[in-house]
């Protein structure tokens, strides 16, 4: 049985819970340039220095947004790929693919935090890492699974060999893309950096006068990318 938190415990993770929320409503309201521990205080009608017990400065602040908006894209895209049939690989690319829009969407200045411009100032801990992984993982396992079954079929033409990209192919692969060849990981990440290239451009209105059924357009595009790799019927 879990220990009982402590009724200071208690307040404090209510309160850490509060100030989060408000540099959450900072963000989506004027964006990350407006979130700082100053004014998150004055939101809650707090000194500063009271802020600072619970957060160091404005940029473990950001860690944590940061830190929570991946978790939350991540675990979307995990629950999407679970609901699919485990051999149907093109399903499970589409279903990933539409649940990383559809976060985006519901969230989208969350999302240009951690997928847009980089804020000016900022740097990432290494507690980003794990978390920034849960989506790509969920993508690269079901592209292993593919080639594991034998059921990624290169487009016309062939694959061409990564050349000075095998490097880079080989950390894809000791990452989130186990057992696939070289040519498979780098096309891969073509097609990971084309979907989310596509919710960028919708969520920037980039579409604007150009695309009208945005929804139709995305599932055209999510299923070039995955013919890209070579799954078959995406």
């Amino acid at each position: 049985m879990p220990a009982r938190r402590t009724a200071r415990e208690r307040v404090r993770a209510e309160i850490t819970r509060d100030i989060t929320d408000i540099a959450r409503a900072r963000l989506a309201a004027e964006g990350a340039a407006a979130v700082s521990l100053r004014a998150v205080a004055r939101d809650m009608g707090m000194v500063s220095s009271a802020v600072y017990r619970y957060f160091g400065s404005r940029d473990e602040l950001l860690a944590v947004l940061i830190i929570d908006g991946y978790n939350a894209i991540g675990e979307a895209v995990e629950d999407a790929d679970a609901r699919c049939r485990r051999g149907d690989y093109p399903g499970r690319w589409l279903a990933a693919c539409r649940a990383a829009r559809g976060w985006a969407l519901a969230h989208a200045h969350e999302y240009a935090l951690i997928y847009g411009s980089p804020v000016p100032g900022y740097r990432a801990p290494a507690d980003t890492i794990a978390p920034a992984a849960r989506s790509a993982a969920v993508f690269g396992r079901l592209i292993s699974d593919a080639w594991e079954a034998g059921q990624l079929t290169p487009p016309p033409g062939g694959r061409t060999g990564p050349g000075s990209l095998a490097g880079d192919a080989a950390r894809l692969r000791d990452s989130v893309l186990p057992g696939v060849p070289d040519d498979v990981a780098i096309g891969a990440l073509t097609a990971w950096a084309g979907v989310f290239g596509v919710i960028s451009f919708e969520l920037s209105g980039k579409f604007t006068n150009v695309v009208t059924d945005t929804a139709a357009y995305f599932d055209r595009a999510a299923g070039d990318f995955g013919r890209l790799i070579g799954l078959p019927g995406a």
